[in-house]
């Protein structure tokens, strides 16, 4: 992108309906790595740049200055208002004169880049996966450059789409062609098609060869109002999710007078869950440790492992209380946990399919675990968290090395047996092949929507059964293929089991090694 460009600056969450200008605005950075704008907390849902260690504040906030992570508020300029930005009162008027000008290029290498009002001269960085340059495809809210097929069926089966909801992304097998992706209706449940748009030589795009378009806009346009071929009429472009309010302080340890809990969502042995507010305004997820269960300085030391634990399938630990009774703050999700989800109403009405890409959610969380030379030693649905729109994350991750005295298989010791290899029941051996072994377990949670394992075997007949080389038989409309996914889980050599990498890698390719790619070329009435 040449120097001198014109380009918009957006919020990827109320993308594009909403546009954002940086002009007049101080650019703040947050060390956190989170992106996001003051009306919805929100980032950017497909990429999200490295922060640099300290990023150049310029606009009203006075002469340019270096500062060392601060929060980034993208502020929206509303046409009828006043609003203040860095103390400054900006009024109607001048929000309306900032709409005319946009931000100069200086340097565009890498994920931040250096910009210069056009109307100050004043100059700061900004992240380049906030702009989009004007007049181009990134300015349609139904375009998603870089969308993978396996993410954009992802994201249109998420609660608030419909059927005939709708994208376009680049072709992952043609450079120069796009596919559009339709969430569709069936008796099995929704699914989403896939047709490919073909470039012509001399500028243009085609699904059906007897229609031709002159651009993507005009190719939208007539899908709205005709079938003509496709599966349906284009409806709606695909609605993102919300994502999850980001957590907007450094502090690791803060006070308890911080946390308001609302609703208890469970209890157990340790302590509560309860869904609570810190600071009144951001949604957490609290979790009280009973006084006495362990001891501070062990939790404080366990849980500075764990928060470095970051990733996208795994619960966010937010922070903790670390006097008596402990508190630990992670991300709210809203959904509970997979195991009673599954249970519910919504959840019995998942399709096998949806099950499977959950359980590759799963694993790629798992997956990292193991990258990260971490285990979980207490990996089944009851410690799989689900969010408002069904991604499900890997929760508790860690926690069993905090309560480690319940892991060790010695007389008297506590630990899910049906869940747990023969290495750990006999020795006291937990490893991430361990863990493989429990993930087996889990499928069978999620293909029989719940139902414990082993059903009418008690603990000591499931140790017994297991010494005989027993194992669970395919669960009622498994498929064959999928149980033996679960068998390489319960080999009984850990060696012999796979890694959750291969695991991830087999189920979000579950279907598509036997699927059709895409629907075939409609015929134009």
């Amino acid at each position: 992108m040449a120097p001198g460009s014109a380009y918009h600056v957006r919020c990827f969450s109320c993308f594009p309906s909403a546009w954002w200008l940086l002009d007049q605005i101080p650019l703040w950075a947050h060390k956190g790595g989170h992106l996001s704008c003051q009306s919805h907390g929100a980032s950017d849902l497909r990429r999200r740049p490295s922060f640099p260690e300290t990023a150049l504040v310029s606009g009203c906030c006075g002469p340019r200055r270096q500062l060392a992570w601060s929060k980034w508020t993208l502020w929206k300029l509303p046409r009828r208002a006043t609003c203040t930005v860095g103390g400054t009162i900006i009024t109607a008027s001048f929000c309306l004169r900032l709409l005319k000008y946009f931000q100069q290029f200086l340097h565009s290498d890498g994920e931040w880049w250096l910009a210069q009002s056009l109307t100050t001269g004043r100059k700061g960085y900004i992240p380049s996966n906030f702009v989009v340059r004007v007049n181009s495809l990134e300015e349609e809210k139904w375009y998603y450059k870089g969308l993978s097929r396996k993410e954009a069926e992802k994201l249109l089966l998420v609660p608030g789409n419909v059927t005939g909801s709708y994208l376009i992304r680049e072709s992952e097998t043609n450079p120069d062609g796009f596919s559009l992706s339709i969430r569709d209706e069936t008796p099995q449940g929704d699914i989403v098609k896939h047709y490919k748009i073909r470039p012509l030589d001399h500028g243009g795009y085609y699904i059906c060869p007897k229609t031709i378009f002159s651009s993507l806009q005009e190719l939208i346009a007539h899908y709205s109002v005709y079938e003509d071929g496709l599966c349906r009429r284009l409806n709606q472009p695909c609605v993102c999710p919300p994502p999850q309010e980001p957590w907007v302080t450094d502090e690791w340890e803060i006070p308890r007078e911080s946390l308001k809990l609302v609703k208890k969502l469970g209890a157990g042995q340790f302590g509560e869950v309860w869904m609570g507010y810190y600071k009144n305004n951001v949604k957490v997820a609290v979790k009280t440790l009973k006084e006495g269960s362990m001891d501070p300085d062990a939790f404080l030391a366990e849980a500075n492992l764990m928060k470095k634990l970051q990733h996208s399938k795994l619960v966010r630990l937010h922070a903790v209380v670390t006097q008596q009774p402990v508190f630990i703050v992670t991300e709210y999700m809203a959904k509970g946990c997979l195991l009673d989800f599954l249970k519910t109403g919504e959840g019995r009405k998942m399709s096998l399919r949806k099950l499977i890409d959950m359980a590759a959610e799963v694993a790629e969380g798992m997956a990292y675990i193991e990258r990260m030379n971490f285990i979980h030693r207490d990996l089944r649905a009851a410690n799989i968290l689900v969010s408002e729109s069904l991604c499900c994350k890997v929760a508790d991750f860690g926690l069993a090395r905090i309560t480690e005295n319940e892991y060790l298989a010695h007389e008297g010791a506590k630990f899910p047996i049906k869940w747990t290899a023969p290495e750990a029941i006999n020795y006291g051996v937990f490893t991430i092949k361990s863990d493989v072994w429990s993930f087996g377990i889990l499928l069978t949670e999620m293909v029989t929507y719940g139902r414990s394992p082993y059903p009418a075997m008690t603990n000591p007949e499931v140790i017994q059964h297991l010494q005989r080389g027993y194992r669970m038989p395919c669960p009622e409309s498994c498929p064959a293929e999928l149980y033996a996914v679960m068998l390489k889980c319960w080999k009984n050599n850990p060696e012999e089991r796979p890694t959750f990498e291969y695991l991830r890698s087999v189920l979000e390719d579950f279907y598509t090694a036997t699927e059709t790619q895409y629907e075939p070329e409609p015929n134009s009435s």
